[in-house]
């Protein structure tokens, strides 16, 4: 496990929150900060005037924009361990590059360069549809709520979203919302209901069983609702601190992109929300150890 959280940031609004959420989650797991400014040069460069000087000009404004940043965060959290890089290219693809060694990458949910109207920025949303690990969007953050929410399913890729969210939840001492959510065919009227019902909650329960044997300690709730899952998932987000979900790409295309309920919930989530995609033989929750050393 990579010791070290990282947060990628501009000078918006929702790269500060991204990165107070970032800090106060780093102390909790005992992790080294890294802030990771990515300097699109393609914004800033006029074709037919070019500006001479300009990366040189782009990299000490980033650098004093990182300064003041460091700053705030040790001063906030003293004793924190903060690293700061200044990189040049796609922020998309310098970003997802530093997601796979880390232990979480995050992200403000908008950037500078948003549009105000956008629900979700076009690096936020390009890093957590590509990138392996775990990336953390984030769009505010509230007072503690006292719980995790983790989105269940039937693909492979809730596997490592269960695995990231018992962990937080044992390492956080709070409760665990698994949340089901599947439709009713609207022309079954044979359907036996009852037994429909029955059907989805041993699903669910022998879903989790492993996992409340691997953290016994962690109190979950089972919620099993016949709503659209994005619906079940931004309700049950009021709630939560986090709200964890897989990202479900199958093969080496359809892995590159966001499923639609992960695409869902980060434009309607009221918190902050984790997309976990690992490796088929990463199953072992990689924030056990970190709990278990503090």
């Amino acid at each position: 496990m990579n010791d070290v959280i990282v947060v990628g940031t501009d000078d918006s609004l929702d790269a500060d929150a991204a990165i107070a959420w970032a800090a106060a989650d780093a102390v909790r797991k005992g992790l080294r900060l890294e802030l990771v400014h990515v300097i699109e040069r393609g914004s800033y460069d006029l074709p037919r005037c070019p500006l001479p000087g300009l990366l040189e000009t782009l990299g000490e404004a980033a650098t004093r924009m990182l300064e003041e940043k460091y700053q705030a965060v040790t001063t906030r959290w003293p004793g924190i361990e903060v690293a700061t890089e200044v990189k040049t290219g796609s922020a998309v693809a310098q970003l997802r590059a530093q997601a796979e060694p880390a232990a979480e990458l995050v992200v403000g949910s908008r950037g500078r360069g948003g549009f105000a109207s956008a629900l979700l920025g076009s690096v936020s949303l390009g890093v957590a549809g590509h990138a392996h690990g775990t990336v953390v969007v984030v769009r505010s953050v509230a007072a503690e709520r006292g719980q995790i929410v983790v989105g269940v399913d039937e693909s492979d890729s809730s596997t490592p979203a269960l695995a990231h969210a018992f962990a937080e939840a044992s390492l956080r001492r709070v409760p665990l919302r698994a949340v089901y959510a599947y439709a009713v065919p609207i022309h079954a009227v044979s359907l036996d209901l009852d037994r429909l019902q029955r059907t989805q909650y041993e699903f669910v329960r022998d879903r989790l069983a492993p996992w409340r044997a691997e953290y016994p300690e962690v109190n979950v709730i089972e919620d099993i609702t016949s709503v659209h899952p994005v619906a079940a998932l931004a309700e049950a987000s009021k709630d939560a601190d986090l709200v964890v979900v897989g990202n479900r790409g199958h093969s080496a295309v359809a892995s590159a992109v966001l499923g639609s309920v992960s695409h869902g919930v980060l434009h309607h989530a009221d918190c902050p929300v984790a997309v976990v995609r690992r490796h088929e033989d990463d199953r072992t929750p990689r924030l056990r150890a970190a709990a278990s050393s503090r």
